[in-house]
């Protein structure tokens, strides 16, 4: 029986709560996520962080002026829970009407709660507009699949889809697609996103590896599952010798959240797709 986490703030009427109030953060453990998995038993067959980014952050300073800011937390994937999104954006919402002496402070406040909360040591980057800006917009490395034609897609995954080209030659490779559409497990809203693969192994079949993304479509998953999904699949399917999956998708609520699964490379630099 699919898990419907009707125990979360999601979907339901949520008063604004402007008083800093950490008490509004709820954990998801990563096993009621990744229950539907095939993760075999013991370490995890990956390693990676989730890299989250919340564009709505204010709190006011000693003198009671308002401040802003960009938000970047970065959660290991081996940590015990996920932030369920709607209780992190409740709970920095809190922040709005509450005095910090400074942006340190705002930040350590922010690693500390977050921390507990998920049962791993966060990272957590607060950047001004300016900063934010300067960074600029980022395109996905690699060839893009979108100008593949496929017909007959289905639209609930499908590892079976999923191909490699037996030549007996290794090849190394980045390939990417904006065409990435899955669902809130919860309130059934389409999550939009970029989804990068790169490998080393037999090639894999384009065409069919389009097929598979796009039969997300119709998915009910949370980004991380849908991130962890992927990279099993090709793993399995695939036999790779070196896997990453890295997906940035699109905000809700101000805050987007970008999954990054790998067998040993170093997580990307936090910056944003176009779209996002």
């Amino acid at each position: 029986m699919q898990d419907d986490f009707s125990d979360t703030e999601l979907g339901k009427p949520s008063p604004a709560v402007s008083q800093y109030t950490p008490s509004l953060l709820f954990p998801i453990e990563r096993s009621r996520v990744r229950a539907s998995l095939p993760m075999p038993p013991g370490d995890l067959p990956f390693e990676g962080v989730d890299l989250w980014t919340a564009w709505e952050l204010t709190w006011l300073d000693r003198d009671g002026k308002p401040e802003v800011g960009v938000l970047q937390v970065h959660v290991p994937c081996e940590s015990r829970s996920i932030v369920e999104s709607k209780s992190l954006k409740l709970y920095l919402g809190s922040f709005a009407q509450t005095p910090f002496s400074s942006a340190y402070d705002v930040v350590r406040t922010l690693e500390s709660d977050i921390s507990v909360t998920v049962g791993a040591a966060v990272v957590v980057d607060l950047l001004t507009l300016n900063q934010a800006a300067q960074a600029g917009i980022a395109s996905l490395t690699g060839e893009s699949l979108d100008g593949i034609r496929i017909t007959s897609p289905v639209y609930q995954p499908d590892p079976a889809l999923l191909e490699r080209i037996e030549t007996g030659r290794m090849v190394t490779e980045t390939v990417h697609t904006n065409l990435f559409r899955s669902l809130c497990p919860v309130t059934g809203q389409p999550d939009m996103a970029s989804v990068q693969i790169s490998y080393t192994g037999a090639r894999i079949e384009h065409e069919d590896l389009l097929r598979y993304l796009v039969s997300y479509r119709e998915h009910q998953g949370f980004h991380e599952q849908c991130v962890e999904r992927i990279f099993l699949d090709v793993m399995e399917r695939c036999r790779p010798r070196e896997l990453t999956v890295f997906a940035r998708f699109l905000r809700r609520g101000g805050i987007d959240i970008n999954p990054f699964r790998t067998t040993g490379k170093n997580p990307p630099l936090p910056t944003r797709l176009v779209r996002q």
